[in-house]
């Protein structure tokens, strides 16, 4: 049944060049039948050469000219998609495609609009900042008090749609305050959500990690915005 589910996979990226060849071999290996859109979002380091000459009949490419964030990136690559689950993947290693297994079955049954892979479930991780996870747990625990949900990590880039019901939600969001948004309306519209526990492979900053504490404090900015002023 996994091989001939189809799905659509929206992979935002910028500046992995090491990575995005690894990622989209792995998507294609993930036991179904993908859809991949890749968006570049300008980067500089040779990932929109790597995509320009990369070919293969299961993956577009898409690429913005200037620089406008992952959540920009994200709604082109939905407004792409045609399969009836749309996933969102990173391009940095971080997230396992072969977790859209345990993630698609509420979906499938028609228990979820949206699942979230929780990284602070009982899924294996590498062992990382102390820091790091004391903001994600906050920023996800505000969240869940404004939203009235239990979510153990809002802020994680794996998540998955019946897109359908994707569609139907008016995204505004531009950079990773993607995350508190797609929560904040989901919630909004009394969406199914549903959570299953994935593996995580974290970066160190050295290793390429793009998001710091400032973006954490932006997320708690965009939590409250988008429940009292939106």
């Amino acid at each position: 049944m996994a091989e001939r589910t189809k799905i659509s996979v929206v992979i935002p990226v910028f500046n992995e060049v090491a990575t995005i060849g690894r990622v989209i071999e792995r998507v294609l290996d993930c036991g179904f039948d993908p859809e991949i859109i890749v968006v570049d979002d300008a980067s500089t380091d040779g990932t929109a050469k790597f995509l320009r000459e990369f070919s293969n009949p299961q993956v577009q490419c898409f690429f913005h000219s200037v620089n406008r964030g992952k959540g920009a990136a994200l709604r082109l690559g939905f407004a792409a998609a045609k399969n009836p689950y749309v996933f969102v993947q990173d391009a940095d290693l971080e997230y396992d495609p072969r977790d859209y297994a345990a993630m698609i079955g509420p979906l499938i049954d028609g228990r979820a609009d949206m699942v979230y892979g929780s990284r602070f479930l009982s899924g294996p991780h590498r062992v990382m900042f102390f820091w790091h996870y004391v903001a994600n747990r906050a920023v996800t625990l505000l969240s869940d008090m404004i939203s009235d949900l239990n979510l153990t990590d809002m802020e994680t880039g794996m998540k998955g749609f019946v897109r359908e019901k994707l569609m139907t939600l008016k995204l505004n969001a531009n950079r990773f305050t993607f995350e508190p948004e797609i929560t904040a309306k989901a919630a909004r519209a009394r969406w199914r959500i549903y959570e299953v526990p994935v593996s995580y492979a974290g970066r160190t900053y050295e290793e390429g990690k793009k998001i710091g504490i400032r973006d954490a404090l932006t997320a708690v900015c965009a939590i409250l915005y988008y429940r009292f002023f939106d």
